[in-house]
């Protein structure tokens, strides 16, 4: 048998009632909600269930997401499933780092709460990303060099699907210029501000300071960051990667396939939506997926795992 991933995914797939589910039916995921709760200080729940402003806004959807994604985790450690590895695509790295042993929960949450809040601040005007279809990586690369303004990619995502992030007018531009040099689509994003790019710079310096109080711990299951698509086994690495993270591409393409020339084939993406799901079927279509999104989806995992 091989082996089997853990992985979690980011920003852009909350909804209200994500995780209810799994609250309402398993007492360790309710525990999970309510240690988030006191270590940001406001309730997780709530913020998750019931419909509000709040949820999509980033320093809000980074903490929510984050709890969902551990109280899930928490249900299948509780069950007996374990990773051998595992990744998460930028706020989902945090849900790795749970898995690895690097970060105590009670840090992961307050780091979560903090990165969300920096990013929020760092987010200058007319900032803008767009997801571009069917148009390889170097012309990619390329156009974004020769546009003027700031553009570069933030997202590597799966054959096909590449993200860029910078300011409104540069994103525009390259955009056309890509549609042109044989994109099928480039389209916008509904986000805060351009991620994953040099203009939050600022962001991950200010997550640099708020590192410096916490204590990592061994990593214990190897994990694969989004900064180099490659194994840390030192959590020495941890904190500069987590500070790069902000403002650097993540290599989530390059990610899963360094997992699976590894020996993973089965992956489990732990939290709301199919996304990472979607992106390893593009990646390598025999590969062996399951979301774990819900309480249903849970139960059907104990049973193809014998638990």
């Amino acid at each position: 048998m091989g082996k089997t991933a853990f992985v979690f995914p980011g920003q852009g797939s909350q909804y209200t009632g994500m995780g209810k589910d799994f609250y309402e039916r398993y007492p360790v995921c309710r525990a999970v909600f309510d240690r988030a709760s006191e270590a940001v200080g406001f309730d997780l729940a709530a913020l998750c269930f019931e419909k509000n402003d709040k949820l999509n806004v980033t320093e809000y959807t980074q903490i929510a997401m984050l709890t969902v994604e551990a109280a899930i985790l928490a249900a299948l450690r509780e069950a007996g499933i374990t990773a051998d590895v595992t990744a998460g695509l930028s706020l989902g790295e945090y849900g790795a780092l749970l898995v690895s042993g690097a970060l105590r929960e009670e840090d992961a949450f307050r780091l979560i709460r903090k990165r969300g809040i920096y990013m929020q601040e760092a987010v200058p005007e007319g900032g803008a990303m767009a997801a571009v279809i069917g148009l390889g990586n170097e012309a990619i690369e390329r156009i974004c060099g020769e546009t003027k303004g700031f553009v570069s990619v933030a997202n590597y995502n799966c054959p096909g699907q590449t993200v860029i992030s910078g300011t409104q007018q540069a994103v525009e531009d390259a955009g056309l210029s890509m549609k042109k040099a044989g994109a099928r689509r480039v389209l916008p994003l509904k986000v805060s501000g351009p991620f994953h790019s040099e203009l939050l710079k600022g962001a991950g310096e200010k997550l640099g300071l708020a590192l410096k109080e916490v204590q990592l711990q061994n990593i214990h299951t190897p994990y694969v960051t989004n900064v180099t698509a490659d194994y840390v086994t030192d959590s020495c690495q941890v904190k500069e990667l987590l500070i790069q993270q902000v403002y650097s591409p993540v290599r989530w393409q390059q990610s899963t396939e360094r997992m699976l020339a590894d020996g993973v084939n089965t992956f489990l993406e732990l939290g709301p939506g199919k996304t990472l799901t979607g992106f390893l079927k593009k990646i390598r279509r025999e590969a062996v997926g399951y979301s774990v999104e819900t309480a249903e989806d849970f139960e059907k995992i104990r049973e193809i795992f014998g638990k």
